[in-house]
């Protein structure tokens, strides 16, 4: 086949750097801390209300990735989904802008965000089922690592942007006021029109491999069925559970590494909001620069090479975190944390995308999606209750280590090559 130009794959990455905004500055740090903040009754009653709509989201993510995926490989392509679903993301993102500090916001705001979210993750699933045919396979870790490393410097791009622009500023572009935190609500529109800005590329120069091509009904009808044989022949296919359960377990520590990162370090460390800030900024920029480098490794010698290795450094480090005194000690150990992080990430894209037959990537990487999401609970609960239950935020932390070493122990029987 004829391979992309240089400017398509360049808008293939460019779409992560979009996409990555809306996980940055909505989910993430501003618009999730202005809704626990402001926008809820109280803070504690607004973290559950997130939590709860968070957990609606994954489930459904769970439960409807794979199907769409499927039926995506038997429609017309993969990129219309991407695009359509991205879409939905910018119009639910842009509709945040209408949620004033009041409690009688919180329904629109949560659906809100249940819709969004939903979108931009199903949008991820097409978009990474494109790589394969994109590039040639001795290619492939680099470019994934290059998409990881350029959406974690879009994510930061705009959420630097919507700092220094809108938040933490006393002239918010635009003329945008302050009164009913319009300059923190002002973040959701300038969110969805960076999504849209930078996907343009994404969607005039990328090139999608043709789909099957069966109307909508049909590929309704024998997308659902291909994906029930899948499931009903996962025996045939041991390596790709044993992959899928290996991710699971190693992307629920990640999870919650970053959901409870910030608040280890407040708690710990005595780190202020600013610094906390500073924090995760600093962890993505590290990120990128390992998504980036390791991609690299990543091709010479292979996704699971790769992911282990990141696996190991993340155990090590957060070891250190652990038991560190010293936030010189800390930050240290912390930012490389996020340089392992990102590999893992990224070689883990790699791995299924060497592995799925191209007529099944799309539902496999639904799949992947699933095993992302299935016990996405299950890592942030286990780490309240033994936090709850020792008193200690470091033991509650620790248990980050269950799930990168029980990834690690599955991930050593899954092959390093697409066994025929």
């Amino acid at each position: 086949m004829t391979r992309p130009s240089k400017p398509a794959l360049a808008a293939w990455c460019l779409f992560d750097w979009a996409n990555s905004a809306y996980f940055t500055v909505i989910v993430t740090f501003i618009f999730a801390t202005y809704f626990t903040e402001a926008v809820a009754t109280d803070p504690t009653a607004g973290t559950t209300q997130w939590g709860h709509a968070s957990s609606i989201a994954g489930l459904a993510i769970a439960i409807l990735a794979p199907a769409l995926g499927a039926i995506a490989d038997q429609g017309r392509g993969r990129k219309l989904w991407a695009i359509l679903f991205s879409l939905l993301c910018i119009a639910a993102t842009a509709w945040l802008w209408q949620v004033k500090p009041s409690p009688d916001h919180v329904p629109m705001a949560l659906t809100l965000v249940v819709i969004a979210t939903l979108s931009a993750e199903f949008a991820i699933v097409f978009y990474n089922a494109m790589l394969p045919g994109l590039v040639p396979p001795e290619r492939l870790g680099r470019f994934s690592g290059w998409g990881w490393g350029v959406g974690y410097l879009g994510g930061l791009g705009c959420l630097a942007l919507a700092l220094v622009g809108f938040v933490q500023t006393d002239t918010p572009l635009f003329g945008v006021g302050k009164e009913e935190a319009a300059h923190i609500r002002a973040t959701a529109p300038m969110v969805a029109l960076w999504y849209l800005a930078f996907m343009l590329p994404f969607v005039f120069l990328t090139p999608d491999a043709p789909g099957r091509g069966y109307p909508p009904a049909t590929a309704l009808k024998i997308g659902l069925a291909t994906l029930a044989r899948t499931l009903r022949e996962a025996r045939a296919q041991p390596e790709l559970w044993r992959f899928l359960l290996a991710n699971m377990l190693y992307i629920d520590g990640l999870t919650t590494l970053f959901a409870f990162g910030g608040i280890y370090a407040a708690g710990t460390f005595g780190f202020s909001f600013a610094e906390v800030i500073q924090f995760g900024i600093a962890l993505n920029v590290t990120a990128a620069i390992g998504a980036v480098a390791f991609g690299w490794i990543d091709d010479r010698v292979g996704p699971k090479t790769t992911i282990a290795s990141g696996l190991i450094g993340l155990i090590l480090c957060s070891a250190v975190v652990l038991v560190s005194e010293s936030k010189v000690v800390f930050w240290i150990a912390a930012l490389l944390i996020g340089f392992f992080l990102g590999p893992v990430q990224a070689s883990s894209r790699t791995w299924m995308a060497r592995h799925a037959p191209e007529e099944k990537r799309a539902e496999l990487f639904g799949l992947m999606a699933l095993s992302g999401k299935a016990t996405a609970f299950l890592g942030p609960l286990l780490l309240a209750e033994v936090t709850r239950a020792t008193g200690s935020q470091r033991w509650g932390m620790a248990t980050i280590l269950i799930f990168f070493v029980g990834g690690l122990a599955l991930l050593a029987s899954v092959p390093a090559k697409r066994e025929s």
